[in-house]
């Protein structure tokens, strides 16, 4: 790409690449709320040079008015709104403040950001090739940076604290690939979270690229054995088949802790019978209409370890058999772990023997 006075962006200083993203004190998506919405960089923060509205606005001067009208108007905007951000987000940011700035395709929005903060005579930089360029690494990194690593996928029925041993994991150092936590989704029929929408497909594959472009190749990455969809998002094709053809652990535990856990993991269903009711309709086409009517009056009458038994025995676990042994199947000769209490500091002492063992 080249600048405007025909140099190379690479030797600007107003400009930069996407692996310059470290040196940066800050990240700023200049476009609209909605573009970011949709996806960003992770760790960005918006600040809008032109709105929902006002970009709307401008694009329909720009087609039907002409581009020179639509100029104008967005300048003024522009304007407008960098002073607002000036006076508020950027009011306190010391002089030797570096924000890397990106719009669209690396253009005009960035571009008078970039050079409005430079002016004032911070090291601001402009992403070269903006939000476009990111998006196109993005889907090309995820299609070969998994082959990079050694991953070891942690397999075991529903309930057996794999959430909970990943999160113990990555608090003692290791690396945790938690894909659930980025899909806002458990993975099960009943498992979206209770008050967090799940993120658009392109901010998943965003945080899952954000998270492998901070791993260490030489170390492993320990990851859920999840399926090819996780609620509404679909786990990248290149990352769900080196998952499947690496390395397991197996985590078990005996019927109490399950329930214990489950119960504390579903506590949201346990407080509102009639959303859990809802949500158990679903399973009437696989599990039959007098089976789930029995369910939904456990629920109603509080009858939870009765309730959250049945649905393994019946549901989860001969399903989850039949997805492990089809979708990983070195499962099998993997090291076998049982977790013998529901608690925090159990499942930390299995972690911490995981990563002990090397």
């Amino acid at each position: 790409m080249l600048g405007g006075n025909n140099e190379p962006a690479r030797f600007r200083p107003d400009m930069a690449a996407l692996n310059d993203l470290a040196s940066f004190d800050e990240v700023i998506d200049a476009r609209s709320p909605g573009e970011f919405e949709e996806d960003h960089i992770p760790g960005a923060i918006n600040l809008p040079v032109l709105d929902n509205e006002e970009r709307a606005r401008v694009g329909t001067i720009y087609k039907q008015v002409s581009p020179f009208e639509a100029k104008r108007l967005g300048a003024a905007l522009v304007s407008r709104n960098i002073a607002r951000h000036l006076e508020t987000w950027l009011a306190d940011k010391p002089k030797n403040y570096r924000p890397l700035i990106y719009c669209w395709r690396g253009g005009t929005r960035s571009g008078a950001m970039t050079h409005v903060l430079r002016s004032v005579g911070w090291q601001a930089a402009q992403l070269e090739g903006g939000y476009k360029a990111y998006r196109k690494s993005v889907i090309a990194d995820l299609e070969n940076w998994p082959a990079r690593f050694r991953f070891t996928v942690v397999c075991g029925s529903t309930g057996v604290g794999k959430s909970r041993f990943l999160r113990a994991l990555q608090e003692l150092g290791g690396q945790v690939l938690d894909l659930e936590a980025m899909a806002a989704h458990m993975g099960s029929v009943l498992g979206a979270y209770p008050d967090t929408p799940q993120p658009s497909q392109k901010f998943f594959e965003s945080q899952i690229w954000a998270a492998l472009r901070s791993f260490a190749s030489d170390s492993p990455v320990f990851v859920e054995s999840e399926s090819k969809k996780i609620g509404n998002l679909r786990t990248p094709e290149s990352l769900l088949l080196r998952m499947r053809s690496s390395d397991c652990l197996n985590l078990s535990a005996d019927i109490a802790v399950r329930i214990a856990l489950l119960k504390e993991e579903y506590a949201h269903f346990l407080a509102n019978p009639e959303r859990l009711n809802n949500e158990l309709d679903r399973l009437i086409e696989l599990r039959g209409r007098e089976t789930v009517e029995r369910w939904k009056t456990q629920a109603v009458e509080s009858h939870w370890d009765e309730l959250v038994s049945e649905l393994l025995e019946v549901h989860y676990d001969p399903a989850y058999r039949r997805s492990l042994a089809h979708n990983f199947q070195r499962a099998e000769q993997g090291p076998r772990l049982v977790l013998q209490a529901p608690d925090e500091a159990t499942v930390r002492k299995l972690a911490q023997h995981v990563l002990d063992a090397g």
